[in-house]
């Protein structure tokens, strides 16, 4: 099946406001406890993550590695307000900074992060390489590099069936948008051409019935 690009942005405020409150909790906390067993020693240091939604990821990242401080980072300021109003509410204003940027040309300091962290961020760009080009340069010697997302499965018909196997109840709006995104996924194999070019060190695999992940660490 080819590729579906959709929107780069949730810039509507009902998709923000649909995704802010759709239950992501078992995938967001699958998340975390992926990345601290891959990355054991890692419990003080700085971290980016590269469209962070609502923050539920920070949030849960920081709550379980408390030395952690994170730069979370998302383009959409309609999603940012549920970041902020979460990150406020959790009274972790001062452990997550919010930044409302866009890849390419986040105004960050090279080689300045310890580990960069990402969650369905790349399925929402025409290009990615600019987003790999963005993790070599922001992470530090050996910064941990966790990026998970979607890929694309082979037919619209598989994609209404995981749409429907994995989000039957949510909101049909978010229903619409998750099939949208897998549409717009990358596979594995395009995936890992893409890491070629820039990162071939880091590793690329299939880790759900429906996501692959990069991991490992930048020279």
């Amino acid at each position: 099946m080819e590729r579906v690009l959709e929107p780069d942005l949730m810039e509507d405020p009902a998709q923000a406001l649909a995704y802010a409150r759709a239950d992501f909790a078992e995938v967001n906390q699958g998340f975390v406890d992926r990345f601290r067993a891959m990355f054991p020693e890692l419990s003080t240091g700085s971290v980016l993550d590269l469209g962070c939604g609502p923050a539920d990821i920070p949030i849960r990242l920081v709550r379980a590695l408390l030395g952690l401080q994170i730069t979370a980072v998302d383009g959409s300021a309609a999603m940012l307000a549920h970041a902020r109003k979460a990150v406020t509410e959790a009274g972790l204003t001062d452990r997550i900074r919010l930044l409302c940027a866009r890849v390419p040309g986040l105004a960050l300091p090279p080689r300045s992060f310890d580990a960069i962290v990402s969650n369905s961020l790349l399925h929402h760009l025409e290009d990615p390489h600019p987003f790999w080009q963005e993790v070599q340069r922001l992470g530090g010697p050996g910064a941990r590099v966790f990026v998970m997302d979607l890929f694309r499965p082979d037919s619209p018909e598989g994609a209404r069936e995981i749409v429907e196997t994995a989000a039957a109840n949510e909101d049909p709006l978010l229903k619409r948008d998750f099939f949208s995104s897998l549409l717009a996924s990358w596979t594995v194999a395009e995936v890992r051409s893409q890491l070629a070019l820039t990162l071939p060190h880091l590793d690329c695999r299939v880790v759900s019935e429906r996501h692959w992940l990069v991991s490992g660490r930048l020279p």
